[in-house]
């Protein structure tokens, strides 16, 4: 059987199993059965497969139609143009958060505090671009904390990055002239409308807070001041449709209106609050 053979077997597996981009997904997993990067697949597509291939090929197809996400599946997602890896005790970092590495990017900065650091596809593509800059990633997750460190040996900035198990500032030590955060903001009634691929196979505690969606941008706004150093900026991701509400939970603690930075899409993504 040539790759071929297989990959179109994978397509019309993943199409009766309702996967959203069935050709996409099946070369993509049919490159990683094979051993080859997505850019050499369609060379190797005429060449016979071996058994062991076909096989690895199979079992993650299977995986794929219970809508396990491909990241998931290749153990990794590019982020800002670099690699990191991936599993289930971290969101996959997506492209609406690169919106808030470019907004941290405007100014310069030396040391970054991110919350809920996750992946560390935050905090560490922060610290790749700024080869002076120093920075904490803490997250309530062991699991997470673990992935954000063999991503911090990944990038090369291990030793400029540290980590730390914490429920918000609760062990942020110093003060820091960046804060940034991506906090589970999907309020409980819309988990139910969200794909299978976030729903189920993502870590529910970086998705929401269990009520209205605002509850982490409550604790970020209160505490920030008190880890902020003079000038400082703290910046958090949003859902489309949080902005004003996020402005008056700052606005309560004394901040200045936010300002705001969209997405390709001209929603709104980032709130970026200043301290004098």
């Amino acid at each position: 059987m040539t790759g071929s053979d297989l990959l179109a077997r994978g397509i019309r597996t993943l199409r009766v199993a309702d996967v959203p981009e069935p050709v996409g997904d099946a070369r993509r997993l049919l490159a990683q059965a094979l051993g080859v990067g997505p850019g050499r697949l369609t060379v190797m597509l005429p060449e016979p497969v071996s058994a062991d291939s076909a096989k690895a090929y199979e079992g993650l197809l299977v995986r794929r139609a219970k809508r396990e996400p491909v990241s998931h599946l290749v153990g990794s997602r590019t982020f800002w143009g670099r690699d990191f890896e991936v599993n289930a005790d971290v969101l996959d970092p997506r492209p609406e958060t690169e919106v808030l590495v470019a907004t941290a990017l405007e100014e310069p900065f030396a040391r970054v505090l991110d919350l809920g650091v996750g992946s560390g596809c935050i905090l560490l593509t922060l610290l790749a671009e700024r080869p002076d800059a120093t920075g904490l990633g803490l997250d309530l997750s062991p699991g997470a904390l673990s992935v954000a460190d063999r991503n911090a040996a990944r990038l090369g900035v291990a030793g400029r990055a540290s980590f730390a198990r914490s429920d918000w500032f609760q062990n942020a030590d110093g003060l820091f002239d960046l804060i940034v955060s991506n906090p589970p903001y999907i309020a409980l009634d819309e988990m139910p409308a969200l794909e299978p691929e976030v729903r189920v196979w993502e870590p529910r505690l970086a998705l929401t807070d269990e009520g209205d969606g605002l509850g982490a941008y409550r604790a970020i706004l209160s505490g920030a001041a008190a880890h902020l150093a003079p000038k400082g900026r703290l910046m958090v991701e949003i859902g489309p449709t949080q902005a004003e509400a996020v402005a008056r939970i700052g606005a309560a603690q004394g901040l200045a209106p936010p300002e705001i930075r969209r997405d390709l899409d001209g929603r709104a993504r980032v709130c970026l609050f200043r301290v004098p």
